[in-house]
């Protein structure tokens, strides 16, 4: 139970009724206040509660004041008393509950079965699920023991029935190929162990390159071989999945043959199923990337070669002209004697490389550079593709180019021979304009003929074009899958529960009706405040100009620094390990950090102790290595086991998301003002190595490395964190962020960077309930736009930076479309990069969501910049939002310092474990500092120096008084 409630709270939940009362004033003596506490705290928890200082002492004194009892006389109540078992079964029948029998154990058990285990894998949610249970069927839980055992039952019967069901599942031919993974016979030990199959299966592509995208394909026949069912895992949710998955990244071989038959296939086909999935999206993304750099690669050689050729000190044609009349002038010469002093070997081939091609323009140059490329290394990636992927789509438009890829997986001899003359060639809707022109040649009878090579690089080029924007899918993919898998599949009968969870109307033009509104109340307020703005103006230079001053400079607070000195004195060099211990001696989340194994023999203090320290050591960076030599008994290899058994990304999340809501249930009002509804989203760059998918080169910072895209709360709480490429979108990662956290912090505003929003960003922020802010950078080019057609003039002092009316009939026609959108990212049926990668302007052909989601987004951003322009508190609002998440940002070198703060492997998943490690570590601090500064102001001395500017500027994210080097010394005694 929660240590702090408010007087609002205790009122709605710990006020005695008028019945209550007179049941509990027949109690005489201590009976009376123990009795009212029994009473009231089972009607809150379902239970009652196992040791006497479970109940809060703040509640203890307001039942106490309502009987006119004294608060010591609960300290004198007889738990053991025959008086006590009376008054608890006296409550039992006051409020219709019984004790538990076996018959209701078996039910409970049963419906644990059918609707908890199939989609949760995690202890301690599954036993809240319990409880609730418990309560709903007015039944009072059993012991703790009881529910372990209880909880051990049901999930010994549910896998038994599973690991049966999906064996028999599974045809003998299936059977065969998993049993293959492991090695046939003697095979198992004339093998290394990077040649056995399944360790094959669980590498890691490796950089960009037609290796890599070969390795996959390779790895991708080997899983089709194996032609799992399509439904064997579809009743299961992926967390339970994943959850078999990692018992056999984390098994040996051998461990895994020693598995009976049923444990042993369900754990390989659960792994296959998966991975699967996986290598589908990594070869689909390795394709994309190799086309992109066969393109950039050879623009950027014939850039050069161009710029070589500008540069140059005497014009191609005048050095031939000095050349040819050397040349004449000494006919028998040698070529080296005549021609080098005048142009030597590398200005010849500089001259080659100018004129080796037949046209002069840069996209003819292009074209010649990539054929060359094609012939002699890409090539080799078609047939193997082709073969093994299989792309797919249902629009009409894009038939040209499925016969083209049909008619590439057919012809894949040598490319010197010519298409057959009877065999269709698909050139409308498969080759761009730009593109045609060198691969539709004309021979010399004056026919046109069709080169093979560009015409292949053309289909490819248009085939990335619609993978990225999913237009062209493929099956098996998870990323690249069919679009109409994001949309719930109950939609259709759903459709007004999933409107009404979304809080839109069904009636498209009382949706359309009510933005209208607001942007016509949002241009009025502008236009009548933009005469007297003193902070902004609306120039008409450059076809309209927005300017705005700097926000005025807020005053400095006096006293915080006092107040950290007194924190610095009462604290002074804090271990940040001892942070993290405290942090779990308070809240226990260890204890979701469960074995990949199916038991585990580790006393549970040892392994409370190397959970901590192996936390440690990936949220340092230090590594398990450095830790390892610490002032504790655990060495190399306790921890490496420890690291590979238990730590996950789904438990690290639920320790996350529990330290987040510890946060904000022991937060005191007074000091940290109300709970805040909104969060600033920012990502932060990296370092890591650079033989993965993940790393890439990032254009604003420079040097390769991963992105970190962080959500924080205004008050320094970290509310949920993103491993992202440097190339995708911000955009997506905020959205991802807001509806995932599952925090107790309810959203109704994000601030973003300029980075951070887009047209399409503000439409589907709008369409989820919560309101993007972002910072522009570049205020002065935002436009913009009116909420009907010819009323420009009723805004006469905004005119210069109008753009034209919303085109709402685009809105009116997709707006279902949109609400399916919406519904997909809130539901999770689809995450918010899959959903937003295929509405991209980078396409020929523009889909009617997008542009409707533009013009969308376009009236929604004309109100937020009304307000933005109108309000200097909006943009202090945002200003102070990104202050706080920049801090976050800053501490993250503070406590990720190991090998300089760069992600030393190439491991997608380590990655993403550090990450959440940081996270963790960093959350606990905060955590702790909470409790701390609390602590301090709990002094009325204190308390009085905070004025307004001290509460504003006050943040539990600091670290001057805490030590993360020395020697690591972890005393769980203490």
């Amino acid at each position: 139970m929660k240590r702090k409630w408010t007087t609002e709270e205790l009122v709605e939940h710990w006020t005695l009724s008028p019945s209550e009362l007179d049941t509990v004033l027949r109690k005489k003596g201590v009976n009376r206040l123990g009795m009212a506490l029994f009473l009231k705290f089972f009607q809150w928890e379902g239970a009652f509660p196992r040791y006497k200082h479970e109940i809060p002492r703040c509640v203890q004194r307001f039942v106490a004041a309502q009987l006119g009892v004294s608060i010591t006389d609960y300290q004198a109540y007889d738990w053991t008393s025959r008086a006590a078992k009376y008054h608890r079964t006296e409550i039992r029948d006051l409020l219709g509950f019984r004790p538990v029998t076996n018959a209701d154990s078996d039910t409970v058990r049963q419906w644990l079965i059918e609707t908890q285990l199939p989609k949760e894998s995690d202890d301690a949610r599954l036993k809240r699920a319990l409880y609730e249970q418990f309560r709903t069927l007015r039944l009072e839980p059993p012991t703790p023991f009881q529910i372990n055992r209880l909880l051990r039952s049901a999930k010994r019967q549910f896998e038994t029935h599973l690991w049966d069901s999906i064996t028999a599942s599974l045809s003998p031919d299936c059977q065969q190929a998993l049993e293959k993974l492991l090695g046939d016979g003697d095979e198992v030990y004339q093998l290394d162990a990077d040649e056995l199959p399944l360790n094959q299966l669980k590498t890691e592509p490796g950089s960009v390159s037609l290796n890599s995208l070969l390795s996959e394909l390779s790895k991708l026949e080997q899983l089709q071989v194996i032609d799992l069912p399509k439904d064997t895992f579809s009743q299961l949710s992926p967390g339970v999945v994943e959850r078999y998955r990692m018992r056999v990244e984390t098994e040996r071989p051998s461990e895994l043959r020693q598995h009976p038959k049923p444990i042993r296939y369900t754990l390989l086909a659960a792994f296959c199923w998966q991975r699967r999935h996986e290598i589908t999206d990594t070869a689909v993304e390795l394709f994309l990337q190799l086309v992109h750099r066969m393109e950039t690669r050879a623009k950027k050689r014939v850039a050069e070669v161009m710029l070589r050729q500008a540069q140059g000190a005497r014009p191609p044609e005048k050095l031939l002209y000095t050349i040819a009349v050397a040349a004449l002038a000494n006919p028998d010469g040698r070529v080296k004697d005549v021609i080098y002093p005048i142009a030597d070997e590398s200005t010849l081939a500089n001259l080659v490389d100018i004129f080796d091609t037949d046209g002069t323009t840069f996209r003819e140059r292009l074209q010649h550079r990539m054929r060359a490329s094609y012939v002699h290394h890409y090539r080799r990636l078609v047939p193997r593709l082709l073969s093994v992927l299989e792309f797919r789509s249902d629009a009409d438009h894009l038939i040209p180019l499925q016969q083209a890829l049909t008619l590439l997986k057919t012809y894949t001899d040598p490319p010197s021979q010519p298409y057959p003359a009877d065999v269709d060639i698909p050139i409308d809707g498969v080759i761009n304009a730009d593109w045609q022109p060198g691969v539709m040649l004309k021979n010399d009878e004056g026919e046109t003929t069709i080169d093979r090579m560009a015409y292949e690089i053309g289909v490819l080029r248009t085939l990335r074009e619609n993978l990225r924007c999913k237009a062209i899918w493929v099956p098996g993919a998870k990323r690249y899958c069919n679009p109409a898998q994001d949309i719930p599949q109950d939609f259709e009968t759903k459709r007004e529960q999933y409107y009404q969870a979304l809080k839109q109307p069904l009636d498209v033009d009382q949706f359309i009706g009510q933005i209208q509104a607001e942007m016509t109340a949002a241009l009025t307020r502008l236009n009548q405040g933009m005469p007297n703005n003193s902070k902004g103006q609306l120039l008409e230079k450059q076809g309209g100009w927005i300017q705005l001053s700097p926000l005025t400079p807020q005053p400095e607070p006096t006293h915080l620094t006092q107040l950290k000195e007194e924190i610095n004195r009462r604290w002074a060099v804090t271990p940040l390990l001892d942070m993290l211990k405290e942090t779990d001696f308070r809240l226990n989340i260890t204890q979701h950090f469960q074995s990949a194994a199916s038991r585990e023999a580790i006393n549970p203090d040892i392994l409370r102790q190397r959970l901590l320290l192996c936390l440690y050591a990936l949220g340092t960076n230090l590594g398990i290595k450095r830790i390892a030599h610490g002032d504790h008994e655990a060495n190399y290899f306790d921890l490496h086991y420890i690291q590979r058994k238990f730590l996950s990304k789904s438990a690290l999340r639920i320790a996350i998301q529990d330290v987040a809501n510890a946060i904000f249930r022991c937060r005191l009002p007074e000091i940290w003002g109300e709970v805040t509804t909104a969060c600033a989203s920012d990502s932060k760059q990296f370092g890591a190595w650079d033989q993965n998918l993940m790393t890439e080169w990032h254009a604003r910072y420079g040097g390769r490395g991963v992105m970190i895209y962080w959500h924080v709360e205004k008050k320094s709480v970290c509310i949920y964190s993103q491993l992202k490429r440097c190339s995708s979108s911000e955009v997506a990662s905020m959205i991802q962020g807001v509806l995932n956290h599952c925090t107790d912090l309810a959203l109704d505003k994000t601030y973003v960077d300029t980075h951070g929003q887009s047209d399409v960003g503000f439409a589907f922020c709008h369409l989820l309930g919560f309101q993007l802010m972002p910072r522009f950078k570049g205020i002065h080019k935002q436009k913009l736009y009116l909420p009907t057609t010819g009323n420009a003039q009723a805004y006469p002092h905004l005119q210069a930076i109008f753009n034209r009316p919303i085109r709402w009939n685009l809105i009116r026609q997709q707006y279902d479309t949109l609400i399916k959108l919406a519904t997909a990212l809130k539901e999770r049926t689809a995450d918010a990069e899959s959903i937003l990668c295929r509405f991209t302007k980078n396409v020929r052909v523009k889909h009617p969501a997008y542009l409707a989601l533009v013009e969308l987004g376009r009236a929604i951003k004309t109100i937020f910049l009304c307000n933005y322009l109108h309000d200097e508190r909006v943009r202090q609002e945002i200003q102070e939002g990104l202050n706080v998440v920049e801090n976050w940002n800053s501490a993250n070198s503070f406590i990720f310092y190991g090998k300089s703060g760069e992600f030393a492997s190439n491991r997608t998943a380590l990655q993403e474990l550090s990450m959440l490690c940081l996270h963790l570590l960093q959350i606990s601090m905060v955590y702790i500092n909470t409790l701390m500064i609390q602590q301090v102001l709990t002094d009325p001395i204190w308390m009085k120096r905070m004025g307004p500017d001290e509460r504003r500027a006050l943040t539990p994210l600091i670290y001057a008084h805490v030590n993360p080097y020395g020697k690591f010394s972890l005393d769980m005694t203490t």
